[in-house]
């Protein structure tokens, strides 16, 4: 059954803003347009941290006094549910091959509704990839790089939206953006971003610590 937006969490801390980062919104040749981000330092998170937090996703974690599902933690306000529907080629939940379903409203907003099955490219400590696919055409990829710098990790990441194979295809890229993704909604993924990149500093390095230690 679908599910609307939650009643945002409260957290200690407060989210980044947009500004905290360098954004980009380019349409490219075929019509496909690409969203991409430069965040902030993500301040005493490493690439090891990353990959296993993609990892473990699901279940509890307490922040402050109250005990959360975790990926509501990455964003309170935005995030509904992350599930993970099949294994990865090595085993991992998150790893290539791997399929997840992502469930969530950018800025909760109903008519920014994500609801995808996507399949994972790859995974490892320099970054990962993701792509939506329906009836083998890409509709949607993400892709994302890590590297560990002094105090924590650059992270940079781009959404593309839109059919660059097979060509004949790209015709579609302008009404399937009006009706699916428009640019309003892609800027709203701008901040959405912005401020889920920037929750993870607040939570998992004492996650991360206090789970390995298990």
């Amino acid at each position: 059954m679908a599910q609307g937006p939650h009643s945002p969490l409260t957290v200690p801390w407060k989210m980044k803003a947009l500004s905290s980062a360098e954004t980009q919104v380019e349409r490219l040749a075929d019509g496909r347009r690409r969203y991409s981000i430069r965040h902030e330092v993500i301040s005493g998170v490493t690439p090891a941290m990353l990959v296993w937090w993609l990892n473990n996703m699901e279940g509890m974690c307490k922040i402050g006094d109250q005990e959360i599902p975790r990926y509501r933690a990455w964003h309170p306000r935005d995030h509904v549910a992350l599930t993970y529907v099949r294994p990865g080629l090595d085993g991992r939940r998150f790893s290539q091959g791997a399929q997840i379903r992502i469930q969530e409203f950018f800025s909760a907003n109903l008519n920014y509704k994500i609801d995808v099955i996507d399949e994972v490219g790859f995974l490892d400590e320099t970054g990962f990839s993701h792509r939506n696919v329906v009836a083998g055409v890409e509709l949607a990829s993400m892709d994302y790089s890590f590297k560990e710098v002094r105090g924590g990790t650059l992270y940079e990441n781009a959404l593309t939206v839109g059919i660059h194979k097979p060509a004949f295809l790209a015709a579609l890229n302008a009404p399937i953006q009006a009706l699916k993704f428009p640019e309003e909604m892609g800027r709203a993924w701008l901040t959405h971003n912005v401020e889920e990149v920037g929750n993870l500093q607040f939570f998992l390095p004492d996650l991360y610590r206090a789970e390995r230690r298990v």
